[in-house]
């Protein structure tokens, strides 16, 4: 079939890419660049033990405060707070310790196989060198202060995931730069990340192309139909483009198009910030979870990354960023030897469901299409275990991962 992939995210990257190992003629519709949007500035991690909700546990204790803080790791723009709020009251109700163990189980299903996914679309791009296997510490204060993840940890190892205690020496050896700020952590040894997120989205898409693919650099504002299938996408200049079949994967914008196909989900935009230090001087090698102060420090080819908050604020507002600069102090206290002398500053829009589980399913009103989205933080953990389901729905086969938590369906 000719299969319209929306989206050049990871997730219509590596959707297309499966599609294509079973013969189908891929069409891109996006006018960015691949690996432009959210995943240009995903903090790199392919974590398997990454299965725990934004949702968790005593959450709602904490949200009233961080909306007080402008710069705090949640917030809200002034006058979004009535649309947001029954997204964040959804959030809250799935944040009991029951439904945090039914989303982690589901979450983990598609983390497991993140390097079985890659592996096949990584060695066809030709891609290995910008993906290693080093390895995540989450590092504490104290082993007291590590007390407060204890309840979310024990449900990780649970699941099956490898987690070994690091005490201080030993995290000193692994990292000396972490020397005189933390003094115990947690190894996911099975962790790994990505050297340039963008990168590995542009290298997905450019083999894509190289396989047959195009690329048409236009919008899609809505479908054309016959009975149950569509048959087009209607586009912003031109004429329509004809199709046998269509992947919505377009990120924060998705939810207007699965709306229009008859699939109406609180999809949400969490928009991200991070700050990277090209003249970073410190010699990570392994990505660094800093959990009391909500840090996710990640060493790239391109620099020191430092990602970990989230606005509501939705899609057109300018950047405040403010919130960067909060996460490079953020930085400068955990590494006062940081050499900051030079450093770039980003905001994305996460696509964000509030249970924290994207949505795989096939679209409510039309039989030959498809639906993508909703990954989160996660969409750079989950992408390539979503492409090889997407695969299997479109082929009609049995999928290798329960899809059933992931349908669009769960929230009607």
């Amino acid at each position: 079939m000719h299969i319209a992939v929306i989206g050049t995210g990871i997730v219509g990257a590596c959707s297309a890419a499966w599609l294509q190992r079973d013969g189908h003629q891929i069409t891109f519709v996006d006018p960015l660049e691949p690996g432009e949007a959210c995943s240009f500035g995903n903090a790199g991690s392919l974590s398997p033990s990454a299965c725990l909700p934004v949702g968790m546990p005593g959450m709602w204790r904490k949200v009233p405060k961080w909306l007080l803080d402008p710069l705090g790791p949640l917030t809200v723009r002034t006058g979004y707070l009535p649309r947001v709020l029954p997204w964040l009251v959804q959030m809250l109700r799935h944040s009991t310790p029951q439904e945090v163990t039914r989303i982690a189980t589901a979450l983990q299903t598609l983390l497991r196989p993140i390097f079985d996914c890659y592996g096949p679309l990584l060695d066809h791009a030709q891609a290995n060198e910008l993906v290693r296997r080093t390895g995540c510490l989450y590092v504490y204060s104290s082993r007291e202060a590590a007390a407060q993840w204890k309840w979310g940890m024990d449900l990780r190892r649970s699941l099956g995931v490898n987690l070994v205690d690091v005490e201080r020496e030993a995290l000193e050896e692994l990292e000396p730069d972490l020397k005189g700020q933390f003094r115990f952590g947690i190894l996911a040894p099975d962790n790994g990340s990505t050297l340039d997120p963008s990168q590995l989205v542009k290298a997905l898409v450019r083999q894509a192309l190289r396989d047959g693919a195009r690329h048409d650099h236009r919008s899609v504002t809505g479908f054309e139909r016959e009975g149950r299938r569509v048959t087009g996408l209607r586009l912003d200049s031109g004429e329509p483009l004809a199709v046998d079949g269509v992947v919505i994967a377009a990120g924060a914008w998705s939810g207007a198009l699965a709306a229009q196909l008859g699939d109406r989900v609180p999809l949400e935009t969490q928009r991200g910030y991070h700050v990277t230090v090209r003249s970073s001087n410190l010699k990570l090698r392994h990505t660094v979870m800093a959990s009391e102060a909500n840090l996710m420090i990640n060493p790239m080819a391109m620099g020191l990354r430092l990602a970990g908050t989230v606005e509501f604020a939705g899609l057109r507002p300018a950047p405040n960023y403010e919130r960067a600069q909060a996460l490079l102090r953020q930085g400068l206290r955990l590494f006062p030897h940081l050499d900051t002398s030079e450093v770039t500053q980003w905001m994305g829009h996460r696509p964000c469901m509030p249970d924290s589980l994207p949505v795989i399913d096939r679209s409510r009103g039309a039989d030959n299409a498809w639906m993508a989205f909703g990954h989160g933080h996660m969409g750079m953990c989950m992408g390539a275990t979503t492409g090889r389901e997407v695969a299997h729905l479109v082929a009609g086969r049995a999928t290798q991962v329960d899809l059933a938590p992931f349908r669009a369906s769960r929230f009607r």
